[in-house]
């Protein structure tokens, strides 16, 4: 089984590898079934997925059902204003099948012009508020891409009492230090709040370098089972972490068998001579 930690201030004690559902985007209910199946093996006990992941929620929704009871559910609105994001939320319902769900996050809050539009009167966080008061989520949360959003992400905090974070986190990443730094003070300001932090892109090597990738992942992954383990391994290090799973189920086993066989972080230099060797490189642009 997967170890559990506090999923911050919900108090739930969530399995430290989150199950992505960006991974069921466009896949066959048989192929989600057995993907969730998988999930119950290793113990995982809390789902992440959005409005935007395609059919992702169209394929949960059958299992809810039977498993709501077993997981901490999280989706997300990826619309700016308050109307469209109460539509998007009461269809995510829908699709999920279920009433509520246990944290709605506004997606991908990374653009300024976004974050003024979502953050202010009219915006999608006021939605999420009334989506609180209403009972359709018990928590709110914020998430993004992209080498600025730890900085964004404290302007949110500074905004809202958001319940949680989510952004990217990797070894590539934590060697620019611009972003070390900007990652390491969000998370002083989350541990500080009691605020979760969750991460994506534990496995990714760097941009495709074909125009024909042959893995459902925007990213290059890591494929070698040794590789997984020891990126999978690294992020796991940090004990107020958690880590999201990959968007191709394919490679789904290896990352919750290497979490299911977490111990210890490997050291800085294993992971500096994994990544030179793999010739990885960072995503979004991130310059040193």
């Amino acid at each position: 089984m997967i170890e559990k930690r506090r999923f911050g201030r919900t108090g739930h004690s969530s399995t430290a590898t989150i199950f992505g559902a960006a991974a069921l985007k466009n896949v066959t209910q048989g192929a989600a079934d057995r993907a969730l199946d998988l999930l119950l093996e290793y113990g995982v006990n809390h789902i992440d997925t959005a409005a935007r992941y395609g059919d992702a929620e169209l394929r949960i929704g059958p299992w809810m059902r039977a498993h709501r009871h077993d997981f901490f559910l999280a989706t997300k609105t990826g619309e700016r204003t308050r109307s469209a994001a109460r539509d998007e939320i009461h269809r995510s319902l829908d699709r999920l099948r279920v009433d509520s769900v246990d944290l709605l996050q506004l997606h991908s809050l990374a653009h300024p012009e976004d974050w003024e539009i979502a953050m202010g009167p009219g915006g999608a966080l006021e939605a999420a508020v009334e989506a609180r008061a209403e009972g359709l989520t018990r928590f709110i949360g914020v998430t993004g891409h992209g080498w600025t959003i730890a900085s964004m992400h404290r302007r949110s905090l500074e905004r809202f009492d958001f319940d949680s974070v989510l952004m990217p986190w990797n070894f590539v990443m934590y060697e620019v230090e611009r972003y070390r730094n900007e990652f390491e003070a969000v998370c002083a300001l989350c541990e500080e709040r009691d605020v979760a932090v969750q991460t994506i892109k534990s496995i990714a090597r760097g941009p495709w370098a074909t125009t024909e990738p042959d893995r459902n992942t925007w990213y290059q992954p890591y494929e070698d089972p040794a590789d997984i383990g020891r990126a999978v391994h690294w992020v796991l290090g940090r004990p107020r972490v958690f880590l999201n799973t990959v968007g191709d189920l394919d490679l789904l086993p290896a990352v919750l068998d290497s979490a299911h066989r977490f111990e210890s972080p490997p050291g800085v230099e294993a992971l500096r001579a994994m990544t030179e060797a793999r010739r990885a490189t960072p995503l979004f642009g991130i310059g040193t």
